[in-house]
């Protein structure tokens, strides 16, 4: 991508993050970003095609996140909830909730470039956590990992609020994957 890209990138998911997706046009992107609007369309081709490099970009940084807490884990049983802890880190600076979360509830056509990456994006996670639950030798991996995902798009989405529910959380996740694994052995 090029400087004038990652610039209109930055600036999209400022604007996005905070303003919401359908609120923003790409006059205010291209005037954030310091490019035409004419710079934008030829980095781009549509606001839908920066919606989801914006996403894809959002995704990237938060798997690399995940991945790096998921490692750091001592244990497979505490590398299940890893993702919990990475949410910890990743919502010092994200404070308006998911921005996946946002996108599927503001771009609800499955077809739309940008659902797709936030579709994705949430069934990866997932995926992830029934991994890790059968590396860590849990029983039912898949039901696990689904409880878990609802618990931690859960947090997220109390996130806004003034309550300190991702401390709960990551407790009832521990609880879950504790169960799992006395249950399996």
């Amino acid at each position: 991508m090029t400087p004038a890209g990652r610039r209109i990138v930055a600036a999209a998911e400022e604007l996005f993050y905070q303003r919401g997706i359908t609120a923003v046009g790409v006059d205010l992107i291209a005037e954030h970003s310091g490019v035409t609007k004419r710079t934008l369309y030829n980095q781009f081709g549509s606001k839908d095609h920066l919606v989801a490099a914006y996403l894809k970009d959002r995704d990237q940084r938060w798997r690399s996140l995940v991945r790096a807490a998921v490692e750091a884990g001592g244990t497979p049983v505490e590398a299940v909830t890893a993702p919990f802890e990475a949410l910890r880190t990743w919502s010092e600076t994200n404070t308006r909730g998911c921005a996946f979360i946002n996108a599927l509830a503001e771009l609800p056509d499955s077809s739309h470039p940008a659902h797709r990456i936030a579709s994705d994006q949430k069934l990866w996670l997932r995926n992830l956590f029934a991994e890790l639950a059968t590396a860590a030798g849990c029983s039912r991996p898949a039901a696990l990992a689904t409880q878990l995902l609802v618990l931690h798009e859960g947090a997220l989405a109390l996130q806004p609020l003034s309550l300190d529910s991702l401390t709960e959380s990551i407790d009832l996740a521990r609880a879950l994957v504790r169960a799992g694994t006395a249950s399996h052995h």
